[in-house]
């Protein structure tokens, strides 16, 4: 069994490298940090995690081929990698429309511009030349990197929609496809299965990972108060296929989007969060969590990843993680 935790990019870069540090003693496998638009960059974040650990692994999650570059990505990995001693993961995929739009950019043929990323990205790795005419890449000769690199950087697609999770399964070395809620899990996974069957492949040849939200405290109140604002931050942006799960509609988390968008009302836009829209993830202690998790270990799960906010106090929920939950896992 694997673990792993996610992180916003939202928080002092410094606390990053207490909270892996924390994650590697509690036994967590890897460690990632998502590079949302106008937060802080999670490639600096990571080298800073990776000249302070040694063991665990880290990730992006997720960057995208529109607002960084397929060369410049294929550079970050690379050379994130190198400074790592192998433990990079690069997780990537299209992105999220709805915050594109912020910077003027029209999400174009999403599925197109993944694939023909990664195609380029494995040329680069193995230190070819990575030539295209494609939709969305059009590349010269000129294209490969100008230093060798370690290994072929593992690539993790963040999976939402059907076509990218059938992607998923056909294309990547892992999948990091959300859970929002864990019962999801029985949705995404016939997507990811037709993409092996599809090219061929077992299902152990790709690291599913089950990403789920959660916010772990013996003060629920305080627990469910940072899941909230999370919530109302990302519920606008996410998959269809998340909304159709929870009985609801883009058009529910609209009200939400307004007042922390647009009038920069954070407290009010949490207090508009439903009892539905609190589903999307696990809040409480340990033992909620477990209750919530061991019907997806029932189904096969071998790599539970636990994502933001994780609690009022995210070393407490590290140490939660580690003493209880993962544990019970492991020793199952």
């Amino acid at each position: 069994m694997k673990f792993s935790l996610r992180f916003n990019n939202d928080l002092p870069a410094a606390d990053y490298v207490r909270l892996a540090q924390a994650a590697e003693a509690a036994g967590i496998d890897q460690f990632w940090v998502s590079d949302d638009l106008f937060l802080r960059s999670a490639p600096v974040i990571l080298t800073a995690v990776a000249l302070a650990t040694t063991r665990i692994e880290i990730g992006t999650c997720i960057v995208n081929p529109y607002t960084l570059h397929p060369a410049e990505m294929a550079m970050m990995a690379a050379t994130l990698d190198e400074v790592s001693g192998g433990r990079f993961n690069l997780g990537l995929s299209s992105g999220a429309a709805e915050f594109l739009k912020w910077v003027g950019i029209e999400q174009t043929r999403p599925l197109t511009a993944v694939t023909e990323t990664i195609s380029a990205l494995r040329r680069l790795f193995a230190g070819e030349k990575a030539a295209s005419d494609g939709a969305f890449l059009q590349w010269t000769d000129e294209a490969y990197l100008r230093f060798t690199p370690l290994r072929q950087v593992p690539i993790y697609i963040g999976a939402l929609s059907p076509k990218m999770l059938t992607a998923t399964g056909a294309l990547a070395d892992g999948g990091l496809p959300l859970l929002l809620p864990p019962e999801h899990y029985e949705t995404v996974l016939p997507y990811v299965q037709d993409g092996l069957r599809q090219a061929g492949r077992s299902a152990e040849s790709l690291d599913l990972a089950a990403c789920i939200w959660v916010s772990l405290s013996d003060d629920r109140a305080a627990a469910e108060h940072v899941l909230r604002h999370k919530i109302a931050y990302y519920g606008h942006a996410m998959s269809p296929l998340i909304w159709d799960r929870l009985g609801l509609t883009q058009e529910d988390f609209r009200p939400i989007e307004q007042a922390i968008m647009v009038e920069h009302d954070a407290e009010r836009a949490a207090a508009m969060v439903t009892p539905e829209m609190l589903r999307i993830g696990v809040v409480g202690t340990g033992r909620d969590l477990i209750a919530r998790l061991e019907p997806l270990v029932a189904q096969g799960v071998r790599h539970l990843s636990f994502g933001p906010p994780l609690g009022p106090d995210p070393l407490e929920a590290i140490a939660i993680l580690g003493r209880e939950v993962i544990p019970h896992f492991r020793g199952a």
